[in-house]
């Protein structure tokens, strides 16, 4: 098992949800926490509990960004108009790496920030190597042809039904072409995180 399916698997059990909603998620044999005590009754989380639990989760759902970038992000939500918690998941469901998950290219968020990272995906045909590059209203994000046949593009194709795609982009699974046809609305993300206590934390 790679170190990145052990990390998203640990990150499953430490915050006791299948934030994935991945089908070898260990949550879905075994509920309790990570390590010796992990059956204990775990005690009920205070108010800033819950808020940093949920800070967490997004952290983790979108690949387990860093405290530094995920607090830039934040900012950058913070400034721009409407809700500051609408804003910051629009923000990183635009991250490249969470378009090329979303899309179904790859089986994970780990692996399509690996797969960015190497080159492998382009954006308006040219090649974008940085996993947090934001998308914009009528991008092509694609594949290059010479990638198409790694590994976890055919692990991802093989466990393709596994995850809809959202209504805001259109894949085209022949050429392994994703349309990003608008900008994300919050109602249609199904991020299983409630950021307004994410706002909260940040407001302290």
């Amino acid at each position: 098992m790679s170190k990145r399916i052990r990390a998203k698997h640990k990150i499953d059990r430490r915050l006791g949800q299948n934030i994935w909603g991945r089908s070898k998620s260990p949550l879905n044999k075994r509920e309790s926490r990570p390590g010796q005590h992990g059956e204990r009754r775990a005690g009920k989380l205070s108010d800033y509990g819950q808020q940093l639990r949920a800070k967490q989760k997004l952290k983790g759902y979108y690949g387990n960004i860093g405290e530094r970038q995920f607090n830039s992000i934040y900012k950058e939500a913070s400034r721009l108009k409407g809700s500051t918690s609408e804003q910051l998941i629009g923000l990183l469901e635009r991250r490249l790496d969470a378009i090329v998950y979303r899309a179904k290219f790859v089986p994970t968020v780990f692996a399509a920030r690996q797969i960015v990272s190497h080159g492998h995906i382009t954006v308006n045909g040219r090649k974008v190597d940085i996993p947090s590059y934001r998308v914009s209203a009528s991008d092509i994000v694609e594949v290059r042809g010479s990638s198409r046949d790694l590994t976890p593009f055919v692990i991802a194709r093989a466990e393709a039904g596994e995850r809809t795609v959202p209504a805001w982009l259109e894949v085209i699974p022949n050429r392994m072409r994703v349309l990003v046809h608008n900008l994300p609305a919050r109602q249609i993300i199904d991020t299983p995180v409630q950021e307004q206590l994410i706002v909260e934390l940040y407001s302290k």
